[in-house]
C-alpha cells in the first residue's frame, strides 16, 4: 500500500499533508525535514486511530486478521 504525500512550499518552509488518512499534516524548514516530519505524523495518526478503535471494543468478542490491500 502507498500513500499520496503533497507538499506545498510556504514562506517558512514546506507544509506537507497525506490525502488518504485524514488528520496526518506537518510542516518543515526543508523538504527533507517536511518529508520526516510527514512520516511521524502518519505514524501518531495511526497508532491513535487504533488506540481509539481498542477502547471503543473494550470487552467485546472480536475477530482480528491482518487486512491485504492490493497494490497497482
Amino acid at each position: 500500500m502507498q500513500l499520496t504525500a503533497v507538499f506545498q512550499k510556504a514562506p517558512e518552509g514546506y507544509i506537507g499533508f497525506v490525502e488518504e488518512p485524514p488528520g496526518a499534516n506537518t510542516q518543515g524548514a526543508t523538504l527533507e525535514e517536511a518529508r520526516a516530519n510527514l512520516a511521524d505524523a502518519v505514524e501518531l495518526v495511526l497508532e491513535a486511530n487504533r488506540a481509539l478503535a481498542e477502547e471503543s471494543i473494550q470487552g467485546q468478542e472480536v475477530i482480528r486478521e491482518a487486512l491485504s490491500l492490493p497494490t497497482e
